[in-house]
C-alpha cells in the first residue's frame, strides 16, 4: 500500500469499471486500502485476484477504516445515492460512477450534502479527459470557431444488439428509468457542454425500445459479457421498459442548435462517441474510436487534421498527454487523467478552489437533463430546463 500521494482509496465494486479505477490509481501512485464487494467472501477472493491488500467484510467496515480518504463507487446505479450519502456522512471524499443517482431529487440532495460537509465529491465523466477533447475546448473558448451554430453527434454501441444480451442496466429498479441515455448519453451531453461552455436549454426527445422482451440468462452477467460465448444457457423472458436508443433535438444557450443519437443496438459500433461543433468561422469534429486525431473544418482553405502531439497543442491539452506525438493514448488514460487531477486537488487541501474535474453539480445537471428527456419523450413536446 505504498503510494506517493497522501490520500488513499477504497474501491467499491469490481465489475467492468472497478478494475479500471484500480489501474488508474496505480498509475498515479495512489495507495488502495482494499475492496468492497457483495459479501466478505467475494471481496476477499476478488481483492486477492486484483492484488489488493484486503477485502472488507462490508461497506460499513470500509467507511470505518481511518486509512480510507476517498471512496470509489463502481456499483449499480441504484446504489450510487445511498452509498455516496453514507461516504460523505462518514467524512470520506467520493468519486462516483455516472449517473450520479437514479433521480434528480437524489442528486440534488447529494449536491447539498457535499456542500454541507465540505468534502470533495466527483462524478466519473472521464471521457472529458482525452487530450484532444481539451484541445477542442481550448479552440472553442478562444473563439477560433466563431459563434457556435450547430452541435451534433452520436454515442453508439452494439453490446445490447441481441435479445439474449443482458445487463443489470436493463432492470429499471437497478439502473433507473433511463438506460442508454443515462449510461452513455450523459457522457456525450457532459462532453459537449464541457467543450463549448454551453448548457442545454431545452430538449425534444424520442426514445425507442426495440426489444419489449429480452431473454435473461439464469445466472450473473457482467457488463459487456453478453458478447462473449456463454455455452449452454437457460433463459427467462423479461419485459423491457427502458430505451435501446434515443434521438434528441437540443437548444443550447446562446442560440446554438443541436442533435444527438444514442444507441446500444448499432451493430459494429463498439464504443463510438462523436461530436461536431460548426461555428461561424470554422468547425471541428472528434470521435472516440479515433481519439488521437481532431478534424478542423475550413471554408476558404484546406481542412486539417491535428494528430495528438503535445508539442503542437494548447498547453492545457498538452498537460493531459502523457506521451509524445505518435504514441497513442486511449480510454484508460482518461481515467488516469481524471483521477490524477482529483487526488492532486484533495492533497492540496484547499477545497474552496475551482475544481478542474466533474463535480456532483455536473452530475446533478445531467440528472436534470435526464428528467427533461424522459418527460419530452412521454409527452411528445419540447421541455425546457430553465428551472435549473
Amino acid at each position: 500500500m505504498n503510494g506517493s500521494r497522501k490520500a488513499a482509496a477504497c474501491i467499491v465494486g469490481s465489475g467492468f469499471i472497478g478494475p479500471a479505477h484500480i489501474e488508474a490509481l496505480r498509475r498515479n501512485g495512489i495507495a488502495i486500502t482494499g475492496l468492497v464487494e457483495q459479501d466478505a467472501a467475494s471481496a476477499a477472493e476478488k481483492a486477492g485476484r486484483l492484488g489488493l491488500p484486503r477485502g472488507y467484510a462490508s461497506y460499513e467496515e470500509a467507511l470505518a477504516d481511518p486509512a480510507v480518504a476517498v471512496v470509489h463507487l463502481a456499483v449499480p446505479n441504484s446504489l450510487h445515492a445511498p452509498y455516496a450519502r453514507a461516504a460523505l456522512l462518514a467524512g470520506k471524499h467520493v468519486l462516483c460512477e455516472k449517473p450520479l443517482a437514479t433521480t434528480s431529487e437524489e442528486s440534488a440532495e447529494l449536491v447539498a450534502l457535499a456542500k454541507r460537509t465540505g468534502l470533495v465529491a466527483a462524478v466519473n465523466y472521464n471521457l472529458r479527459f482525452y487530450p484532444l477533447v481539451h484541445e477542442a475546448r481550448a479552440l472553442v473558448r478562444e473563439g477560433k470557431l466563431g459563434k457556435p451554430f450547430l452541435i451534433h453527434g452520436s454515442y453508439l454501441q452494439d453490446w445490447l444488439l441481441l435479445d439474449t444480451d443482458w445487463s443489470w442496466r436493463l432492470d429499471p429498479s437497478v439502473g433507473g428509468a433511463l438506460r442508454a441515455v443515462a449510461d452513455i448519453g450523459t457522457h456525450w451531453l457532459d462532453m459537449v457542454s464541457f467543450v463549448t461552455g454551453l448548457k442545454v436549454e431545452a430538449v425534444f426527445a424520442d426514445l425507442a425500445t426495440f426489444y419489449t422482451e429480452r431473454l435473461k440468462p439464469r445466472g450473473p452477467v457482467d457488463t459487456f459479457a453478453g458478447k462473449t460465448e456463454r455455452g449452454e444457457t437457460t433463459y427467462d423472458k423479461v419485459k423491457i421498459e427502458t430505451e435501446d436508443a434515443a434521438l434528441m433535438l437540443l437548444r443550447f444557450e446562446g442560440g446554438a442548435k443541436g442533435s444527438l443519437t444514442v444507441s446500444q443496438v448499432s451493430a459494429g459500433r463498439k464504443n463510438s462517441l462523436s461530436f461536431e461543433v460548426d461555428g461561424s468561422a470554422k468547425a471541428l469534429a472528434w470521435n472516440s474510436e479515433s481519439p488521437n486525431s481532431l478534424w478542423l473544418g475550413e471554408r476558404s482553405e484546406a481542412n486539417r487534421t491535428l494528430m495528438k502531439d503535445p508539442a503542437l497543442m494548447h498547453p492545457e491539452a498538452a498537460r493531459l498527454s502523457g506521451f509524445p506525438g505518435g504514441h497513442q493514448e486511449g480510454y484508460p488514460d482518461t481515467l488516469k487523467n481524471l483521477i490524477g487531477r482529483l487526488y492532486a486537488y484533495i492533497d492540496a487541501g484547499d477545497y474552496s478552489a475551482p475544481r478542474d474535474f466533474p463535480s456532483f453539480e455536473d452530475g446533478h445537471e445531467e440528472m436534470l437533463l435526464c428528467d427533461a428527456i424522459l418527460k419530452s419523450s412521454r409527452e411528445g413536446r419540447w421541455v425546457s430546463l430553465g428551472g435549473r
